[in-house]
């Protein structure tokens, strides 16, 4: 067997992580609490940074994690495995209710840079690195909430949550090509404009 058909079918092998998750999928489809709570501890900090980040205030964004896993409980046994993590399917439920929520018109869409950056970079008992770090960070965000909000999706989506580009898509509901071109025009934009220091 040569090197590049080993390669291939490696690649075509699930991991051992994947069958793992996909099995507890399956038993909670099946009605399984312990795993659909297994599944919750996997992946709600995940959900709560997404909707965090969209809404920019706690008691909102653990209010509609809450909403997201109540109405993934409700809908898992119609949950199809597509080979995407389990995440993005959850963070597309979060989507919807986050585009709910503002589409009501009683709220705006605003992010408090000081509660999602409050961690410096390095050093962090040194007071001027904690400034600096925060300075840096208040501008990157301000940055990345002036773009066009497609464009703020899949930055936040790809680079704060570190999704994939397939499951970035998913989630947006396009295609993964369209996600790329979307992702490059954001960096582009962010690259404008940062100041040179910060590029």
């Amino acid at each position: 067997m040569n090197l590049t058909r080993a390669a291939a079918e490696q690649r075509e092998r699930p991991s051992p992580d994947i069958d793992e998750l996909r099995r507890v999928v399956l038993r909670a489809k099946t009605g399984d609490a312990d795993a659909f709570a297994a599944l919750y501890d996997r992946y709600v900090d995940l959900v709560y940074r997404y909707v965090y980040f969209r809404v920019g205030c706690h008691a909102l964004a653990e209010d509609l994690t809450s909403e997201t896993f109540l109405r993934a409980l409700r809908r898992i046994a119609d949950f199809t495995w597509q080979g995407k993590d389990f995440g993005a399917w959850l963070v597309t439920i979060a989507r919807n209710l986050v585009a709910d929520h503002f589409k009501s018109g009683r709220h705006r869409m605003e992010v408090s840079t000081a509660e999602v950056l409050d961690t410096p970079l390095d050093g962090r008992h040194i007071p001027e690195n904690a400034v600096v770090a925060t300075m840096v960070n208040e501008r990157i965000l301000r940055a990345v909430r002036d773009l066009n909000p497609e464009q703020q999706e899949c930055v936040v989506l790809r680079f704060l949550h570190g999704m994939s580009l397939a499951e970035t898509a998913l989630i947006m509901g396009k295609k993964s090509g369209a996600i790329k071109a979307l992702q490059f025009r954001a960096v582009r934009a962010l690259a404008r404009a940062l100041p040179d220091d910060l590029n």
